[in-house]
């Protein structure tokens, strides 16, 4: 197997062979430690959480930390996801993801993210696929304002902005044209949408996985596969537009990943630039958030010394947003500021900046899982840091300036996949690969279970 070159220096690739010791002496007990940091940290964020619920903070919610309502839904149909986990646990575990061929546990890595997926959302059966899109709240209420005049609809996006729909009017309009464009082509059907929308957020898992093995190493990358395949958020991923964004995002770093390699120079690595900021462009015009995704790609660049193909990105995450406005008429700027009045004058009022700062980040805690805890705590150890940091500045950056209130593990999607990307970082920089955490991933399996069956989201 080979080892792929770190970001930057000092910062040794997680490299080594099926077979070698999995833990360095002394460290076998290093994933229970994690698994008790994490669980003290999320059950002391819950009990805040109950105190501001019993204080009668302003919240907004019936299911702090989370939006939607709490209720208990158990049958046969929640045997799928244990199942689904099971089987990505036991090969983990015996060793077939160190043997098999990198372009079969890409497949792989699809597949069972895919069916974690649809496995958490049919515990509520099928309407686990089909609520969402027929919501007045979603995008789907917004199809009959595109008609047949999809750029007269963009043009007029921002004007008419407070008759859309809840989710519309926090977007640009790419989701509702993607909804409309699928409609176009003849998937109509509400299950059929279900299962391809949730079938394009869960790309992001071979995605994150060729960035990680370009920065990492294979070895890496394939220990990796169970923390993303079966993580927690995914109760959210399955018919979201937001793993729509969060693919985009991946697809922009996996590019930026490829554009920086060492052996790319020239035209070569500038056009992989290119269409990495292309890529953010794109998605930009699917969501305001996910532009801070970029400043992971600006720091990895840095970080591997080859700063000017921030120009070549830059340059290409501009043409998606000009033609847009000079074509068709939708400032995203202008966009971004009728989403934030509309958010200031419908959120604000009812839910307290000051208690939700707190439960965002319990929300985080729950949703990322238990990988999370030993990812921040070797984050210096992984060559893959500027991915971690980029979206962690983007979370703290909403939280510290009072716009998360509530439906983080929805809007932070694009982020979350990032931020465990340490876990299989080894215990000190530059020392032998580990093993993969099943432990915490385990742990996380049965949070993303426990969630699913007793919380009805709004989405």
């Amino acid at each position: 197997m080979t080892s792929k070159t770190g970001v930057g220096t000092g910062v040794g690739t997680a490299t080594g062979t099926p077979g070698q010791p999995e833990w360095p002496p002394g460290q076998a007990t290093r994933p229970w430690r994690d698994a008790l940091g994490w669980s003290a940290l999320a059950l002391t964020g819950l009990a805040l959480t109950a105190l501001a619920v019993r204080a009668g903070a302003q919240l907004g919610t019936a299911s702090a930390p989370f939006l939607g309502r709490y209720r208990f839904q158990i049958g046969l149909p929640s045997l799928l996801a244990p199942a689904v986990a099971a089987v990505v646990v036991v090969l983990t575990a015996r060793g077939w993801l160190d043997r098999v061929q990198w372009s079969v546990m890409l497949v792989w890595s699809y597949v069972a993210a895919l069916a974690w997926a649809l496995a958490l959302a049919l515990g509520n059966g099928a309407a686990g696929l089909t609520r969402a899109l027929s919501s007045p709240d979603e995008y789907s209420a917004d199809l009959a304002a595109v008609g047949d005049t999809p750029v007269h609809f963009v043009r007029h996006f921002t004007e008419h902005a407070s008759q859309l729909s809840v989710a519309a009017r926090g977007h640009p309009p790419g989701p509702v044209l993607l909804l409309w464009a699928l409609h176009r082509v003849g998937v109509r059907e509400d299950l059929a949408l279900g299962l391809l929308i949730t079938a394009l957020g869960t790309l992001v898992v071979p995605l994150v996985l060729a960035a990680v093995s370009g920065t990492c190493g294979e070895l890496a990358a394939r220990r990796y596969l169970p923390v993303l395949a079966l993580a927690p958020y995914a109760v959210w991923t399955a018919v979201s537009l937001d793993g729509v964004v969060a693919m985009l995002g991946a697809a922009m770093i996996a590019a930026g990943v490829h554009a920086s390699a060492r052996e790319r120079t020239g035209w070569n690595a500038a056009g992989w630039a290119g269409v990495a900021g292309l890529l953010a462009g794109v998605a930009a015009l699917f969501s305001y958030a996910v532009p801070w995704l970029g400043l992971a790609l600006i720091l990895l660049y840095f970080a591997r010394r080859r700063p000017f193909l921030n120009l070549a990105s830059g340059v290409g995450a501009l043409l998606p947003v000009l033609a847009a406005s000079r074509l068709l008429g939708f400032s995203w700027a202008t966009g971004l500021e009728v989403a934030h009045a509309d958010w200031a004058s419908r959120v604000v009022p009812h839910r307290s900046a000051v208690w939700w700062s707190g439960i965002s980040l319990v929300a985080l805690l729950l949703a990322v899982g238990p990988p999370l805890f030993a990812s921040l705590r070797k984050v210096r150890n992984t060559p893959a840091w500027p991915f971690l940091v980029g979206a962690g500045t983007a979370v703290l950056f909403s939280v510290l300036a009072g716009l998360a209130r509530g439906g983080v593990e929805h809007a932070w999607l694009p982020f979350f996949p990032w931020l465990t990307v340490a876990a299989v970082a080894p215990e000190r920089q530059a020392g032998p690969p580990v093993a993969a955490p099943l432990l915490l991933t385990t742990l996380g399996v049965v949070v993303a279970v426990v969630v699913e069956a007793v919380l009805a989201t709004p989405w």
